[in-house]
């Protein structure tokens, strides 16, 4: 048996936080020194920070990172080591991932496969380094290795797939693999998504078995730059056998897992693949050598530990739960906020970012403990020092119901159920003396007075519109950051109002429908996450029909009678945006889901989807930045983009119209 420990690292770094950044990747390389580990895999680009947008093509920054590299080097002392940095070669920017050991550069694995789909800009600024080319980097008064390159150190061959070079049909593991690899390491800035973790574990499980290899993923974690979550999972697979997985959306900002893996086992396995073809006859200078000495170990069982939440039918829940907070924590921190001002109105979206707050201190105020809670704020200074979690939510979230002539009561005494149930600081103030204040003003200035038969639409926003100087006013005042309530599916459609409810610097719920919100609303009131607890004051929030109470009380405003059942426009917006089908293909879907409803009602709600979306680009482009979730994202500067006038599928729509006209008349 020739048994060595391998380890991958999940870091929360910063882009450009240079000596942030320089901290954890040493606190990663001290724990897995101290886990016993020889090699340790740490994720992409973890030295500048992989979000570092336009300052990529900054000569400063491959300069700063190439001295943080040489400030590196001595940790990496009796390791072999993987850190991710850009380099400059041939004035093409490579992202690369430099294998290090004892002290020394052994060379640079360049990326192959860029990503440039979705929330990924990478083409934008790297170059894709073309397969099985090897070149040599000037740099630093010496010659390294640069390109597609086979590691030998201390006999022990090391080859690497930088995250997107995994999720291609033709991965590099496949060569490397016939080239004799032992362990192929994979550093990865792999962004969470629901669901998405099951896939990265099929890939390096069956990498590990197709390659005969030991597979080695390491991952980002936390919000790194602002619009991505990062969910961490380390993952370590041999010989097809998943045998460590690290902690997903961890508070902690390094973390290492480890494993004993038998590499005479995985060769073997390699020698009895009847369809295994060893390259025999390779070029010459496709391997850098160096002299490594792995210590002794004695054999011993890894134990794979999966948490329970992340399987079952309430695993999204828990997910969203998860990936929110851990969110907030880090924007918090890393603006520098005091903490977060939400102007509560009683409805289902305000009170869900009010729980998530809550639940964002109690999951890291338990996992880091107060003492580092409170470090890790430390630019709060009146941050109480005593009364556990509760003083702490309560210094942290301030909400306030804004009430109107035109708020019931049902809502205020949710507002406040919610508000104490999370120990929110919380405020009541009326603002109609503000709204008639606008009133009387423009109606002196037209000549007339305003009316909800004349003015429907005027009436309505300016009401949203007024709540907002006073929420600012005192999220200026506290040093917070003020939340926008608006969730994905208003955002579809523009039924928000502009410097109304989108008052804000972020808005957690951008990327997350409302018919999901709501189910995940009455899962918090009567189960909750696993590790946590219910809460039960939701239930004066799921018994009501969502409604932006604008207009009188004898109107009975919902949002569904303004717009169209919540689960019909997500599945509209679904087909339409996600799935790019045309109106008349979505007529047919729905009409497959929901053979009872009229055909005409059909058309009716996908006409308005399309109309308003068309309408309300504009809105898109201004919100607040959001979480990215899934692959139904809308924000248009990093996954949905859509021209802020077009033609309003004004010939598709005639189509659709045709279409069912014409199936009537047969």
């Amino acid at each position: 048996m020739q048994l060595i420990r391998v380890a991958a690292a999940v870091l929360n770094q910063t882009p450009l936080d240079w000596q942030g950044n320089k901290d954890r990747i040493v606190a990663a390389i001290d724990e897995a020194r101290r886990q016993g580990a020889s090699i340790l895999c740490l994720p992409e680009l973890c030295i500048t920070g992989y979000g570092c947008e336009d300052t990529f093509h900054s000569p400063a920054t491959a300069r700063t990172a190439w001295a943080l590299l040489q400030e590196l080097l001595p940790q990496t002392q009796g390791l072999i080591v993987s850190l991710g940095l850009p380099v400059l070669y041939q004035n093409g920017l490579f992202n690369c991932a430099c294998l290090a050991a004892n002290g020394t550069i052994l060379g640079f694995a360049a990326k192959r496969f860029l990503a440039g789909d979705g929330i990924h800009y990478e083409p934008r600024w790297y170059k894709a380094w073309p397969g099985g080319v090897r070149a040599e980097l000037h740099a630093g008064g010496r010659v390294h290795p640069i390109g597609d390159f086979l590691f030998d150190v201390g006999g022990v061959k090391i080859g690497f797939e930088i995250c997107e070079d995994a999720w291609v049909a033709t991965r590099p593991g496949a060569d490397l693999s016939r080239q004799g690899a032992d362990v192929i390491l994979n550093p990865s800035a792999s962004h969470f998504a629901f669901g998405k973790n099951e896939i990265r574990r099929q890939f390096v499980q069956e990498g590990s078995r197709a390659f005969g290899v030991t597979y080695v993923y390491s991952n980002l974690v936390g919000n790194e730059s602002g619009r991505a979550i990062y969910d961490g999972g380390a993952l370590i697979a041999s010989a097809g056998k998943l045998v460590a997985a690290g902690p997903r959306f961890t508070f902690h900002e390094a973390s290492v897992s480890s494993a004993v893996v038998d590499l005479d086992a995985t060769r073997m396995n390699q020698a009895r693949t009847g369809s295994f073809n060893p390259r025999v006859a390779q070029a010459s200078g496709g391997t850098v050598e160096a002299p490594f000495a792995f210590p002794p170990l004695e054999p011993q069982e890894n134990a794979v530990l999966h948490a329970p939440w992340e399987t079952g039918p309430e695993a999204k829940y828990e997910e969203f739960l998860r990936a929110e907070t851990l969110a907030l924590f880090d924007y918090m921190r890393k603006s520098r906020s005091a903490g977060f001002v939400v102007s509560l109105s009683g409805g289902a979206d305000s009170s869900s970012i009010a729980c998530l707050v809550g639940f964002m201190v109690e999951r890291a105020v338990r996992e880091l403990g107060e003492a580092t809670f409170r470090q890790r704020l430390r630019h709060i200074a009146d941050l109480p020092q005593d009364g556990g979690v509760k003083a702490l939510v309560r210094r942290l979230l301030v909400c306030a119901y804004q009430a109107t002539e035109h708020s019931g009561p049902v809502t205020r005494h949710a507002a406040r159920a919610v508000a104490e149930a999370v120990g929110a600081e919380y405020h009541e103030w009326d603002v109609d003396p503000l709204l008639k204040g606008y009133l009387r003003l423009i109606g002196d200035a037209i000549g007339r007075p305003l009316t909800w038969q004349q003015d429907d639409l005027a009436l309505q926003n300016v009401q949203a519109r007024v709540r907002g100087p006073s929420v600012w006013l005192l999220a200026n005042i506290r040093g917070a950051l003020l939340l926008t309530t608006s969730n994905r599916s208003e955002a579809a459609v523009g039924y928000a109002t502009m410097d109304g409810d989108t008052c804000g610097g972020l808005a957690p719920l951008g990327g997350i429908d409302k018919a999901f919100l709501r189910r995940w609303l009455v899962w918090l009131e009567r189960k909750g996450p696993q590790d946590l607890h219910p809460i039960p004051a939701l239930k004066f929030v799921n018994e009501q029909q969502p409604t932006a109470e604008l207009r009188p009380a004898d109107r009975h405003q919902t949002d569904e009678a303004d717009l169209m059942p919540y689960d019909v426009l997500d599945a509209i917006e679904r087909a339409a945006i996600r799935d790019k089908l045309s109106p008349l293909e979505i007529f047919h879907v729905l009409r497959r889901a929901r053979p009872t409803e009229p055909p005409g009602t059909l058309v009716g709600w996908i006409e308005r989807f399309f109309r308003l979306w068309c309408r309300n680009q504009w809105k898109r482009e201004r919100y607040a930045p959001s979480f990215h979730l899934d692959d139904e994202n809308l924000d248009p500067k990093t996954w949905c983009r859509f021209p802020i006038l077009s033609g309003g599928y004004e010939r598709e729509l005639a189509e659709l119209r045709s279409f069912v006209l014409g199936a009537a008349s047969d």
